[in-house]
């Protein structure tokens, strides 16, 4: 069983990691085609899961939109499979490097398994553009590797076939898993290198195109009225590098004391910074996924999620970015709400995600000869 694994984002990467690892230890044939769409950050998370990929498309340029970036993926990734002869192309989330991957795989006639299928916030602008990348990359899959059941329950809704949908968990949590059993010394330096193991903080993430603004200036208006209300509390926040998100974020809070503010770090940083937060603030997917394996309550900051399951688990729960319903969440935070919140149990996996797909495509291949 020869299979290609297409990805070229940071949370692909992390989500893809231990499925190739298990893959390997499986004796299957998998090659790694790295896009490369998050150039350095790609980089950090292949290192830490010690993954060589087998081709690097080095694809992203300076300003490139994304009809631009969409062609030359197209055709770079063409000239692969076709020197390849790949079984199947497993492709993860809701990036152009997904749906790239995908229609490539189907104009070479390769079979398509979506790892992380079936998730939807039902507005096609809302995140964009992926929203649509994991709608399009949906209806060309074969194999759908649905995080949960509700999950499964859209796919069913936009007829997709049962018996191609598997409900198999999220692999980001089979990927903290590894990180915390295999890298947890180093997870103890990194909480001393940022000066956090006896501080009390907030973790804050906010980065998406459709927050950039006045949306994420109210929620640092939000951030420092309660900072300043707070005398215990802190905040951490990794500043995206993106211009337009680092002006709106250090105009409100850079001159802070109790704010924090450091440049985006690795995976594994991220995960000290994570495990040693009081709670999570994020407009981030996959945060929303790997918090309540830590305990960490999730305000996410944003208006629709298509991770319904975590506010129905009451491990997140959905705030927008409005000043005073920000900084009204956080306040309600310093209630019960924070244990109860704290102590749900996590609706998005047990860490065997990647052992039901190999299963699966295993019997799926076999099956067929």
């Amino acid at each position: 069983m020869k299979t290609a694994m297409i990805f070229g984002t940071r949370p692909e990467a992390i989500k893809m990691a231990p499925l190739y690892i298990k893959m390997k230890e499986n004796g299957i044939d998998v090659k790694v085609i790295a896009t490369a769409q998050h150039r350095e950050m790609l980089d950090q998370v292949l290192e830490l899961f010690e993954i060589k990929p087998d081709y690097d498309l080095n694809i992203m340029k300076k300003n490139q939109s994304l009809p631009e970036l969409t062609s030359r993926l197209l055709i770079a990734i063409d000239e692969i499979l076709k020197i390849e002869k790949f079984d199947y192309v497993l492709v993860q989330g809701d990036t152009t490097s997904s749906f790239v991957g995908s229609l490539t795989a189907f104009y070479n006639k390769i079979p398509v398994g979506h790892v992380e299928a079936g998730l939807r916030t039902n507005d096609i602008y809302n995140p964009f553009p992926e929203e649509m990348n994991r709608r399009l990359t949906g209806t060309i899959a074969l194999h759908h590797f649905a995080s949960t059941q509700k999950a499964k329950e859209n796919l069913l809704k936009e007829n997709v076939e049962e018996k191609n949908i598997i409900v198999t968990g999220n692999t980001v949590i089979d990927a903290l898993l590894w990180v915390k059993q295999n890298k947890n010394k180093d997870i103890e330096k990194i909480k001393e290198k940022y000066n956090i193991k006896n501080k009390k903080f907030i973790l804050v993430t906010m980065h998406r195109r459709e927050n950039w603004g006045k949306p994420i200036e109210n929620v640092m208006k939000a951030i420092k009225r309660y900072l300043h209300e707070n005398e215990e509390m802190y905040i951490v926040f990794p500043v995206h590098l993106n211009p337009v998100v680092r002006e709106s974020v250090y105009k409100i809070l850079g001159n802070e004391e109790k704010a924090i503010l450091i440049d985006p770090v690795e995976y594994l940083e991220f995960i000290a910074l994570m495990d040693s937060s009081h709670y999570i603030m994020t407009d981030s997917g996959g945060i929303q996924e790997e918090a309540p394996t830590l305990g960490k309550p999730t305000l996410v900051l944003r208006k629709t999620t298509e991770r319904p399951e975590a506010i129905e688990a009451g491990t997140a729960k959905l705030i927008g970015t409005e000043e005073e319903t920000v900084y009204q969440a956080m306040k309600e935070l310093e209630t019960e709400q924070y244990t109860k919140m704290s102590k749900a149990s996590n609706p998005f996996g047990d860490g065997k995600a990647s052992e039901r797909i190999i299963e699966f495509l295993k019997e799926e291949f076999n099956g067929q000869k």
